[in-house]
Order: structure tokens, then C-alpha cells, then sequence
């Protein structure tokens, strides 16, 4: 038996409930891991709350999908993996058919890597959502490099503050949204060239005049709604406008008809483009890998809870107030 969170309808971080649950042991190209840590994502929330781009197939429902922990059983056709070792689980599958809220879990071997070496769990569970998914938009689908510079909104997020440091490592520059100025500092202090309160002046604007009229050459929008138009204005031409979530909530326009049809690229991306391809994968490890090894990533971790506390991180992430990511950790 494992303790495990599940839920029995869609709601509000009440609906979470920690209970026992068995635990088999992994079937053909799965692994059991012992979860010491878990990274939590906005995925999650909408995933309890009925909102999220996959519904719940059955009740009770479990939640999770990046995890830091060690490898208690290698199931077969499995290799590279072997007892004892301290890996990481990136979000690589569906939470209707694997999760990792849980003190053990059973996780694809396909889902997971190894941990780099003096790397803890409580930073681990905090590495590969966040850097895979900048890495893989900005990167791997956009060839960001040296001089070209990304807006990120919800910079002070995870994703966004690992944004900031793929850029950087890239040679690109890279400017900060965000709603409050008492964020502001913070995200220069993490590297951001330039940041802009989206409360005080029109980010548009602002990336125009930063650029000489050039505008930016890849957006990254954790938002969508109604404020893609104005980001749009920020795009240079043959830029892209990247949309990786949809805080908001609002529906979101095609912008280009409105702005006189300019040559822009908008397209939707979800780390799941890298983590379900393996060759993807591969070079994502390897970028991120060597990044953390060199220093020039350094996760960002605001706040940990314990795993009996997991209605509370809940309304913490909901609160949007974090600076980085919050993490679960789980005492054996």
C-alpha cells in the first residue's frame, strides 16, 4: 500500500484526498519508483477542475506527472534502469493512465531519466517541466539563438524563469512580463535583459522601442486570450508567438486579420512534442543536463509542502503569488 492523492469529482484543492492505495509491481517498460519529491504544475489544477485539454476518464482520479525519486523495481524489456538509482520522471504520459502524487508509483521507463549527479530531489522534481518546456518551443521547434530576443509573460512562473536562462545560454535576449511590480526586481535578478509591468505600460510598446522597431523574434505566452493581439504587435516579422497555456481562461483570437496580415507564426506547443519523442527527449536531457552540470541552470524552488498538505499547495499555486516551483516532498 501506498499513500496516494486521488479524487473523486471535479473541484476545488478540497476534493484532494491522501489515501492508501496498492501498489503492483511494474509490467513490461515500467519502472517502480520511490517518489521523494513532485513537481507540481498548473496542469494538475486543471486537471482536478475539469478544465484541463484531457478529461478525467474515471473516477477516482489521480494526479501528477513529474517526480523525483529512486528506482525500487525495473519491470521487463527495460534498460539503462536498475535498483537504487536516483532518477527524475518528466511529464511524458497521460494522468488517466499514470501519477505520481503518491509515496511509490508505477511510471513508464520511457518517462524517465537519471538524476544529474549532486543534483537533491527536492530540486530534481523542480528541473525538467519547466527547462524541457522552454527548451523544446524556443529551441528544439524554434531554433532560438544568439540575438534574437523572446518576450516571456508569466515570466516569474517556473517555465518562464527557466525561459529566461535557456535564452541567456543561447546568446538571446530575453524580456520579462509580469502583472506586478513587486516581481519586477526578482526577474532581473534572475537574468531577464529588460521586464515590463504589464499593469503600466502596453508590452507592445515597450518591445518595439527595445528593439529599434524590430520587434521580438519569438513570444512565449503562457496567457492566450484577448492579450494575444497586442503581442502580436511585438512579433518581428517571420516571428513566432508561441502559446504554452491559457491562464487567462478567455478565448483567443487569430490576431493576424485585425493587425493587416503580417507575417506571423502562431502555433500552441506542449512539452509532450519532446517528452513522447525520443529522440526529442534525448537532446532535451542532454541540453538540460549539461546546463545544470555548468551551473548556468539553476532551478528555482519557492516553497515546498509535505504530501499531507497537498489541498494546501493547491490554493499556493492558484494564489499565483510563487516566484519559481513549488514542490511536494514525501518522508518515508
Amino acid at each position: 500500500m501506498a499513500a496516494t492523492v486521488r479524487f473523486h469529482e471535479y473541484g476545488g484543492p478540497e476534493v484532494l484526498r491522501l489515501e492508501d492505495v496498492p501498489v503492483a509491481g511494474p509490467s513490461a517498460g515500467e519502472l517502480l519508483i520511490r517518489v521523494d519529491a513532485i513537481g507540481l504544475n498548473r496542469a494538475e489544477v486543471l486537471f482536478r477542475s475539469g478544465h484541463y485539454i484531457e478529461p478525467v476518464k474515471e473516477f477516482p482520479a489521480r494526479l501528477g506527472a513529474e517526480a523525483a525519486g529512486v528506482v525500487e523495481a525495473v519491470g521487463a524489456q527495460v534498460a539503462g534502469f536498475e535498483v537504487g538509482q536516483a532518477v527524475s520522471v518528466v511529464p511524458a504520459f497521460s494522468m488517466n493512465a499514470y501519477a505520481v502524487y503518491a509515496e511509490r508509483a508505477i511510471v513508464p521507463a520511457a518517462a524517465v531519466v537519471h538524476r544529474p549527479e549532486g543534483l537533491g530531489a527536492v530540486e530534481s522534481a523542480a528541473v525538467w517541466m519547466p527547462y524541457v518546456t522552454a527548451y523544446g518551443a524556443l529551441v528544439e521547434v524554434g531554433g532560438m539563438g544568439a540575438g534574437d530576443t523572446v518576450v516571456l509573460t508569466a515570466a516569474s512562473s517556473s517555465v518562464g524563469l527557466a525561459a529566461i536562462q535557456v535564452a541567456r545560454r543561447v546568446g538571446a535576449v530575453p524580456i520579462a512580463t509580469t502583472r506586478s511590480r513587486a516581481k519586477k526586481h526578482a526577474l532581473l535578478k534572475a537574468g531577464a535583459a529588460e521586464v515590463i509591468v504589464t499593469g503600466e505600460e502596453a508590452v507592445a510598446d515597450r518591445v518595439l522601442a527595445l528593439t529599434a522597431g524590430r520587434g521580438a523574434e519569438f513570444v512565449f505566452d503562457a496567457v492566450a486570450g484577448p492579450g494575444v493581439v497586442d503581442l502580436a504587435r511585438a512579433v518581428a516579422p517571420g516571428g513566432t508567438l508561441f502559446l504554452y497555456g491559457a491562464v487567462s481562461g478567455e478565448q483567443t483570437p487569430y490576431p493576424g486579420f485585425e493587425l493587416g496580415m503580417p507575417a506571423l507564426n502562431m502555433r500552441t506547443y506542449t512539452m509532450h512534442e519532446t517528452t513522447r519523442d525520443p529522440q526529442r527527449l534525448r537532446r532535451a536531457e542532454a541540453f538540460v543536463s549539461s546546463g545544470l552540470s555548468t551551473g548556468v541552470f539553476r532551478p528555482v524552488v519557492d516553497r515546498t509542502f509535505a504530501l499531507d498538505e497537498i489541498a494546501a499547495a493547491h490554493r499556493y499555486m492558484e494564489a499565483g503569488t510563487q516566484v519559481g516551483k513549488i514542490v511536494v516532498t514525501v518522508d518515508h
